[in-house]
């Protein structure tokens, strides 16, 4: 049915989960911003959005919050993935699933710093499990750690002397010759052992090239995907930048009889692309063939959220298809529902955020979001407390503490004591430059916003060192609150922020806006009964 605008604008400010939304079709309205889907995802641990349906159904992302670049690898009946860490530690947590649509997380396979992880690549060669991941350092490198088991221990990553090229991809030649495909269509051999380089760079495909008119970033042909398929080697890459203009990452395709080429482009590129700044999922790419559990074809890949790039890029499902001539083609997500691939089996999806600090080690989704070597140490986990020991001035310098979380709106508690000379807070964190939240000391509070300690803000009656501090965002709009214990209402912060800009294509760094906690000053602050709860 066709609304008037007046009745979707009254529909915009309803929940997602109303009937009266659920049954409206905005898809043919001029003029408005695009609206949720008229199916609302699915809800998960703590009512995080989740992607099955439970009917056969998916409704993406299959991983909800900043889970860009996916690498995925098929083994047997389950499949692996990880993706994009960047400079939060620890990272590469690696992935497992059986359908495609479910995934629970197993492991960390980065456990030291070694500079800002893009796009890695995860393989399975001789019975072995390997990592190439590109980093932005002094000097930039490619660099490969291995494992005999998926969960690890993964071996101390190594440089291989590639300073110039970014997005590796590993694939075995038909003569068993090893190989990593580079970024710019290069390419590189690899010893017996796939730990070493052996001889030059070579360039062996000039990538597509889209029309002069498209708005996208930049050309930046990377995130190349091999596949042998039907006697050919399928290249399946990223060119049109990863962020900026909606419309400017793609996926494009090229094939060959052989990895030395010639490399024929793909008649329909671009496989996959946002056309139009209405649709759900913007600035696609960085796609990975995979077949299905019942051997149909499937492509995981990212997106930016309309209107929520402050989540970073999610990681995205979508069907896939070989046609008679031996090309494949990709059916790109329109915002709706989508049948599942057939087969598999579901494992539990996702991980709790809330957390109790039982036993003595961080859970998994823990990372310091920004910093170098030695902020591990600044943590110990006991009598059911995190204990951070502070360091620093402000966030800026006082690397935090936080997750990754997938909902546009949401709400976190905490309770906290802290030494006389610790500044602790709870806010949301996109780098060492840009933040915004609340800090609190023996004397007092203060404000955080854009990426600055700004002013003293007053303390609540009662409040000294020990507290409870809230949390909730909620489709941008950033509202914090405090108490001294459950027994009293909550005080709110008398500042409220808008942190819809507190993304990538404003302050660079890949990233996204992520809840966290810091202690900068000298002593120790002490966390406890973190609870998280997703909005709708």
């Amino acid at each position: 049915m066709t609304l008037q605008r007046r009745d979707l604008l009254a529909l915009l400010a309803l929940p997602a989960a109303t009937p009266a939304l659920a049954a409206a079709d905005c898809s043919d309205t001029p003029g408005l911003p695009y609206l949720p889907p008229c199916q609302p995802w699915p809800q998960g641990l703590e009512g995080q959005r989740k992607a099955d349906m439970r009917d056969g159904r998916y409704l993406n992302p299959v991983l909800a919050g900043d889970r860009p670049d996916p690498s995925v690898l098929k083994d047997g009946d389950d499949y692996y993935l990880t993706h994009s860490s960047f400079e939060a530690l620890p990272g590469l947590l690696i992935w497992h699933s059986r359908d495609l649509v479910n995934w629970r997380p197993l492991a960390n396979a980065l456990l030291e710093p070694v500079g800002s992880v893009w796009a890695p690549d995860l393989c399975k060669h001789g019975g072995r499990y390997y990592l190439y991941l590109p980093v932005k350092a002094q000097p930039n490198d490619i660099l490969v750690t291995w494992a005999d088991r998926i969960e690890g221990p993964w071996s101390r990553p190594q440089p291989l002397g590639l300073h110039k090229h970014i997005d590796p991809t590993h694939v075995v030649g038909e003569d068993g010759q090893r190989w990593l495909f580079l970024s710019g269509g290069d390419r590189v051999k690899l010893s017996a052992d796939g730990l070493r380089v052996v001889g030059a760079v070579e360039h062996v495909y000039d990538p597509w090239r889209y029309p002069e008119d498209w708005d996208v970033e930049a050309f930046s042909p990377e995130g190349p995907k091999m596949l042998f398929h039907g006697g050919w080697w399928h290249m399946v890459l990223a060119v049109g930048g990863t962020a900026g203009p909606p419309t400017g990452h793609m996926v494009i395709a090229a094939r060959s009889r052989s990895l030395d080429g010639p490399w024929e482009q793909a008649p329909h590129n671009p496989l996959m692309r946002t056309r139009s700044s209405r649709e759900r999922w913007w600035s696609r790419g960085h796609g990975s063939l995979v077949q299905g559990p019942q051997g149909d074809w499937w492509m995981l890949y990212h997106g930016y959220e309309n209107s929520f790039h402050t989540l970073g890029r999610q990681t995205l499902l979508a069907p896939a298809r070989f046609s008679a001539d031996g090309w494949f083609h990709v059916d790109a997500d329109d915002g709706q529902p989508l049948a599942k691939p057939r087969g598999g089996r579901a494992v539990p999806h996702g991980m709790p955020l809330s957390d109790d600090f039982a036993g003595n080690a961080l859970k998994t989704h823990w990372q310091f979001l920004s910093g170098g070597a030695g902020q591990m140490a600044r943590v110990r986990v006991a009598d059911g407390r995190l204990h951070l020991r502070a360091t620093g001035k402000d966030p800026g310098d006082s690397p935090p503490l936080g997750f990754i979380q997938g909902d546009p709106a949401f709400e976190l508690e905490v309770d906290v004591d802290f030494d006389e000379g610790v500044q602790i807070g709870l806010m949301m964190f996109y780098g060492p430059r840009l933040y915004a939240g609340m800090g609190a000391h023996a004397k007092g509070f203060r404000l955080l916003r854009y990426g600055q300690d700004l002013r003293a803000a007053a303390r609540p009656a009662g409040i000294e060192r020990h507290l409870q501090l809230k949390l909730k965002c909620v489709r941008h709009v950033l509202t914090l609150y405090s108490r001294l214990d459950a027994s009293q209402p909550w005080a709110k912060f008398p500042v409220q922020m808008d942190v819809s800009g507190y993304h990538h294509n404003v302050a660079g760094g890949f990233a996204s806006l992520r809840p966290a906690i810091y202690a900068a000053g000298q002593g120790t602050a002490r966390f406890s009964n973190l609870r998280y709860r997703a909005l709708g």
